[in-house]
């Protein structure tokens, strides 16, 4: 498959998505919260409940392979285009925010790529528990997928507090996308897994 543009994939790769596949209704739709490992290993996403009405999705990196720079320092987000936000640490970033449900069971919205500072349109649901579905397009025309595993393991270094709490991930308060009330992960239980 084909990886989409976010933090661990390649700039080259901005936008691209999946062929459509049939939308499943919201009932049969497996619920997207918890912790899933990227297609291609590097790293980890914690999706849960956000926005003012906690009906959307926020998705968080809590952890990766590749979050340290040559020096053993914390990769920051260089390249976005707001300077306050370039020496943020990688680990812990709000890339997905406020992705809303569509009348398919589907989630839509932006993902954020600290590769180059840019973001994306994209699609993510999971018609089974083990599974997402991520599906991005960059002005509708350059197109790709992945799918990411669920994974219930914590290895050292993944963040596993509250989202805006010490040991978890921050969220952008920018985007008005206030975690779960209390801030707890919705994962309820299961070990921890920005747009512009």
């Amino acid at each position: 498959m084909t990886p989409i543009p976010i933090r661990f994939a390649t700039g080259a790769l901005i936008g691209l998505a999946a062929s459509a596949g049939t939308l499943c209704n919201a009932a049969q739709a497996a619920e997207p919260f918890g912790t899933w490992q990227t297609e291609d290993g590097r790293d980890r996403i914690r999706i849960e409940r956000g926005g003012s009405d906690h009906a959307r999705l926020c998705g968080f990196v809590v952890w990766g392979k590749e979050l340290l720079d040559e020096n053993g320092k914390p990769k920051v987000d260089r390249y976005s285009p707001n300077p306050s936000k370039q020496g943020r640490p990688l680990l812990g970033h709000q890339l997905l925010s406020s992705l809303k449900q569509n009348a398919g069971g589907r989630f839509e919205g932006k993902i954020y790529s600290s590769d180059n500072g840019k973001s994306c349109e994209v699609t993510l649901w999971s018609n089974q528990p083990s599974a997402l579905t991520i599906k991005g397009c960059m002005l509708a025309v350059f197109c790709g997928s992945q799918t990411w595993s669920r994974v219930m393991d914590a290895p050292p270094g993944q963040l596993q507090g509250a989202t805006d709490a010490p040991g978890g991930p921050r969220s952008d308060s920018e985007l008005g996308t206030k975690p779960a009330v209390g801030g707890a992960p919705a994962n309820k239980g299961r070990s921890a897994a920005q747009p512009q």
